[in-house]
């Protein structure tokens, strides 16, 4: 089991952290928790092309979170030649709709599809690439879940749930996968939530977003949909997570010295490992450890 952090930041455009993206390796299967922009530019970064990806779990359907799934879906498509698995792909109710109107017969990209399945210029490349004729459409395997749904793969299991955020609008989910080698918790966007900590319990790694330094809040509605650094630090002490990673991080913590204060003050509430998140950082799912002195 691989944890791999692909996008770090929030909506508010940024060359340091690109929005929300989680990449998971277990065996042969990659795995990404939602698909942000810029995300999809650290995947490559990663080592990784669209074709290598087996499954795609979004949490929720703000733009942060999903709005490179279509470089994800087209590159996977128009590179894998025909001969690469359809992508599984799950998520809140309105995926398989926002699936359609993208690479639907009369979604928004059917223009660019007919014209790389009609035109000989474009089916000369997808041969060459392996493929044979008739080409056909992009049809990744669309499943949209509810609250408390298992997916079982081959050597994983995923669980998600309810946590609070953008609802009644969006359907906003946690995400728990667990395998041989460890447990990753993705809070995706949440506020402090019982079923969060309940979904979390003993995990080995809880990435939680922490969308503001506690107490910075505008408006009280801001604190139902998400959380400050000292919530997140008792939900990760709640939940007994051995290694809490606070991500989806704005500029407002990234000034000099203030990460580092903020670290202090989570210390003093939780007792496990605080790991503040950064762009293709990969996370050790039993815990940090030094590197040899040389």
């Amino acid at each position: 089991m691989k944890l791999t952090l692909l996008g770090t930041g929030t909506p508010t455009p940024s060359l340091k952290r690109m929005s929300s993206s989680y990449m998971v390796e277990i065996g042969d299967d990659v795995i990404l928790f939602d698909h942000g922009p810029g995300a999809h530019h650290r995947l490559l970064e990663a080592g990784k092309e669209a074709v290598d990806v087996t499954h795609m779990f979004f949490s929720h359907l703000h733009y942060d979170h999903c709005s490179d799934y279509v470089r994800l879906m087209l590159n996977r498509w128009d590179q894998g030649g025909g001969i690469v698995p359809d992508l599984k792909v799950y998520g809140p109710k309105g995926t398989a709709d926002m699936n359609e109107r993208l690479f639907g017969e009369d979604g928004a990209f059917q223009l660019d599809i007919r014209a790389r399945i009609e035109l000989e210029a474009s089916v000369a490349y997808y041969r060459t690439r392996g493929g044979t004729e008739p080409r056909p459409r992009p049809s990744p395997e669309v499943q949209e879940m509810k609250a408390h749904d298992v997916i079982e793969g081959k050597d994983w299991k995923l669980t998600v749930t309810n946590v609070p955020h953008a609802q009644p609008v969006l359907v906003c989910f946690g995400i728990r996968i667990d395998c041989d080698e460890g447990s990753i918790v993705y809070s995706g966007d949440a506020a402090p939530s019982k079923t969060l900590i309940r979904l979390a319990e003993d995990c080995d790694v809880l990435i939680h977003m922490c969308q503001r330094i506690s107490g910075t809040h505008l408006t009280e509605a801001q604190l139902k949909f998400g959380s400050g650094h000292r919530e997140i630090a008792e939900v990760a002490q709640a939940a007994g997570a051995k290694n809490c990673v606070f991500s989806h991080l704005t500029d407002q913590m990234d000034a000099p010295g203030v990460k580092e204060q903020l670290l202090r003050e989570i210390h003093d509430i939780y007792d496990g490992n605080a790991i503040w998140a950064e762009d293709l950082l990969e996370v050790p799912i039993k815990g940090p450890a030094p590197r040899k002195l040389i």
